[in-house]
């Protein structure tokens, strides 16, 4: 078998399949993200994730399987500890993380932190809690622009978000107050994994509106990753989305920001009617961001759909050595309790024009699987200490 030219890497983030089996050390015992979202809407219409084999993967009630699916799939369970976007990605890249990353969302932050970065930026804090960014902005926007005060907050993700006003507290101070968090978040005692410039803009509740001006300051990978390796031999590594932030650049020979998963999409449509010899890795945050963590299967369901109607475009843009994987990186249950994410297994659907077989594979033991069959295509090794066994062979 030729090896693929190219290979796309869709991660619809937050598209969980079922729960894992030590899902209740995590509290998520019966959690299953896009089976509960079937079940709780009227109507769900997904005629190319259908095609695939999704129903096959995963018995819904809107989306049949079918009798002869286009692609390979199968479920992926989780090696590492941890159900962050961080820990799932850098997972299916080939690291194996044992320690996971920290969150603050049942606490808020330590004052002794706190107190720090106050110092440090000159600015007073408020905030310091787990809350959406459109919330605390309606809650403290308006006392923050009065105050020059510093909105310091988090979420259920390993984060650390500053909020500021473009027209009054600045880009450039909201920039350079990131920038201090970050070196205080790198002691192991308040280590997150990313901190988050959050601008926007507005005077009044009702009217604030985040801006695409965000800016993430990420740890790098703990190793060095498949992407090191592809980009090493001198193959195109390009990013769709948050991939940039997630790896904090590492492996990357082009990143595409992304306005919305719908743009993201867009993005790596255009993408594909390139020429380039390598990787695409999209990342498609709103089904997290917007739907998962604010508890909406309505709107996760129509993000779904708008994704399937994108997705229909990019399968007719694919060439005869082109392969695409569609998968995720943790689950997030609209129907569960609380924000979080949720400890799941994730999909695994792999398609090319060439294939002459499609059907079930066996379900996998890590993310890893993803990572490894990208290097056995492109003919690179596996950087030393990372995971998984390339499903290569098996897409026939």
């Amino acid at each position: 078998m030729k090896p693929y030219n190219r290979i796309f890497t869709i991660v619809i983030d937050s598209l969980g399949v079922g729960a894992m089996p030590n899902a209740a050390e995590y509290g998520d015992v019966g959690t299953d993200t896009l089976g509960h979202i079937d079940a709780s809407v009227e109507s769900l219409s997904l005629p190319n994730l259908e095609k695939l084999g999704l129903g096959n993967l995963h018995p819904l009630g809107h989306v049949r399987a079918v009798e002869h699916p286009m692609a390979y799939y199968t479920k992926l369970s989780e090696a590492s500890v941890g159900k962050d976007t961080m820990t799932g990605h850098w997972e299916m890249m080939g690291l194996h993380i044992t320690k996971p990353f920290q969150t603050f969302t049942e606490t808020g932050f330590p004052k002794e932190l706190l107190d720090e970065l106050s110092r440090r930026t000159g600015h007073p804090i408020i905030g310091n809690k787990s809350a959406s960014g459109t919330e605390i902005l309606d809650e403290l926007a308006e006392q923050e622009i009065a105050t020059g005060a510093m909105i310091v907050y988090t979420s259920a993700d390993s984060v650390l978000q500053i909020c500021g006003n473009e027209e009054t507290f600045g880009l450039s101070e909201l920039y350079r107050c990131c920038e201090i968090a970050r070196e205080l978040t790198m002691r192991d005692e308040w280590k997150v994994g990313r901190v988050i410039a959050r601008p926007y803009v507005g005077r009044k509740k009702g009217e604030f509106v985040r801006t695409a001006n965000r800016h993430d300051y990420a740890l790098k990978p703990y190793g060095r990753t498949v992407l090191n390796a592809l980009k090493d031999k001198g193959l195109d590594v390009i990013s769709v989305g948050k991939i940039f932030d997630i790896f904090d650049g590492e492996g990357l020979t082009e990143s595409n920001k992304s306005k919305s998963s719908v743009h993201g999409m867009e993005q790596t449509i255009g993408i594909a009617g390139r020429d380039f010899h390598g990787l695409c890795f999209t990342n498609l945050v709103d089904f997290d961001a917007l739907w998962g963590h604010r508890r909406n299967p309505e709107g996760y369901a129509r993000e779904l759909e708008k994704f399937d109607e994108n997705l229909g475009v990019l399968l007719k843009e694919l060439r005869e050595d082109d392969l695409l994987i569609i998968t995720a990186d943790h689950g997030n249950d609209p129907t569960h309790t609380g924000s979080d994410h949720t400890k799941e297994m994730v999909p695994f659907l792999a398609y090319s024009p060439s294939m002459e077989g499609a059907g079930k594979l066996l379900q996998q033991e890590n993310f890893a699987v993803i990572g490894a069959t990208i290097a056995e295509n492109f003919q690179v090794e596996m950087p030393e200490g990372t995971i998984g066994r390339s499903l290569l062979g098996d897409l026939k």
